[in-house]
């Protein structure tokens, strides 16, 4: 039987029981917090004087993520004195990956290859994202002879079987996801298939998607089609009329689930209209888990009364986005990078999602006399202790000391 594609590279296993234990030990005193932890144990809730804040039911790091910093620091730990590399960023958080930084562990563009891949020996240590990396950056890293540490998580791997299948069968893959994030490109590079000879379209918006059912059941024009979409989001010599005949849907993990499955829904409906059936339209829920978690965890919390919601993570944080977006649907939302965002008890620094940059925010909730109640979520790649500084930020800000949270 063939060997898997992503199980022939040359890997290390760094998770040995007594590296484990330290490195772990090490991860819980970076980025655990006690504070968190008793806020958990009352149902997601601390109330002092006349400020609460009420946490997500679930939010923060995932199992994959935790994995992926685990074997990042295990990397270090066992290979002490060579050089040892990321492909890009572990995850998208910026505290994580300035650790990583301070234990010597170099990034790698991840965007285009350069004269540092060229550069990689046999002695180095490579380790490949949580988002995993495109075949082309496997295929060099792999050719310079390096030991390689993949921390790809596990749903994204899924996603790669699927679209793997579906090129093998002929279908495309219509990959409902951003064509510059890690993850798509790492995913739609399988889309290719094993042979090369796949196709995707890589789409981000339900405007993004009516397009194409109104090609699919209509025809166009191709060069305009092409135009619409850059190289990046299309598979080279992708030719809508003839590789949008049998299509099946999958995703970038970290998507908004509700926008996914319209995605899948619309598509799906134009087949029939074209074809009279669905039977040449496929799906897969590639959805991770842990994103459909803390969606669905935060419109639990939008369901009780708050005043204002904080989400917590880093800027180019996907699945923390959508977080913000599903919040500022239904009262106001500030997405920060940490605590050092609350400036003072009027002046958020925030990131502006349509803007696409950070601004300053002002608000007169937190500074009112008034009972003021405060949501807290936060992405997969966010660890507690920035909520936990968070949270103390607040308590500041309302004029509680940090020793009243403590012995709260």
């Amino acid at each position: 039987m063939p060997t898997s594609p992503e199980r022939s590279r040359r890997r290390v296993n760094v998770r040995t029981p007594e590296v484990m234990e330290r490195v772990q030990a090490e991860v819980a005193n970076h980025y655990q917090s006690s504070i968190v932890e008793k806020v958990r144990a009352r149902g997601g809730t601390l109330s002092i004087d006349k400020t609460t804040i009420r946490l997500a039911q679930q939010f923060g790091f995932c199992y994959g993520v935790e994995r992926a910093i685990d074997l990042a620091y295990a990397s270090r730990r066992v290979f002490r004195d060579n050089r040892v590399f990321l492909i890009g960023e572990i995850i998208h958080n910026p505290e994580v990956n300035r650790q990583l930084e301070e234990m010597n562990i170099v990034s790698l563009p991840w965007q285009a290859m350069n004269s540092q891949y060229d550069d990689l020996t046999e002695d180095d240590v490579v380790i490949v994202p949580a988002f995993g990396a495109p075949i082309s950056f496997m295929d060099k890293v792999e050719s310079r002879g390096c030991h390689i540490v993949d921390t790809t998580c596990g749903d994204v791997m899924k996603v790669w079987k699927r679209v793997r299948g579906f090129a093998k069968d002929g279908i495309t893959s219509i990959i409902h996801g951003k064509a510059d994030h890690e993850e798509t490109r790492a995913t739609a590079s399988r889309a290719a298939g094993d042979d090369g000879t796949g196709h995707f379209l890589v789409v981000l918006t339900l405007a993004d998607i009516d397009y194409v059912c109104d090609y699919l059941e209509r025809g166009g024009d191709p060069a305009a089609f092409r135009t619409r979409f850059h190289s990046g989001a299309m598979s080279e010599g992708f030719d809508p009329d003839e590789h949008l005949m049998r299509v099946g849907v999958a995703n970038q993990t970290t998507m908004l689930k509700s926008e996914t499955e319209e995605i899948q829904r619309r598509v799906r409906e134009a087949i029939i209209r074209r074809d009279g059936s669905d039977a040449n339209f496929s799906v897969f829920d590639t959805i991770c888990g842990a994103t459909q978690e803390r969606q669905d965890a935060l419109f639990d919390l939008l369901k009780e009364p708050l005043d204002l919601l904080l989400v917590v993570g880093g800027y180019n944080s996907s699945n923390t986005t959508h977080l913000v977006e599903i919040g500022e649907k239904e009262l106001p939302t500030f997405f920060i990078r940490s605590a050092a965002c609350l400036v003072s008890v009027g002046e958020i620094l925030h990131y502006d999602i349509h803007r696409k940059e950070e601004i300053g925010g002002y608000t007169d909730t937190l500074a009112s006399g008034e009972d003021v109640i405060v949501g807290i979520t936060a992405g997969a790649s966010c660890p507690s202790n920035l909520i936990e500084d968070t949270i103390l930020k607040i308590f500041e800000l309302r004029g509680v000391a940090a020793e009243s949270v403590r012995s709260a």
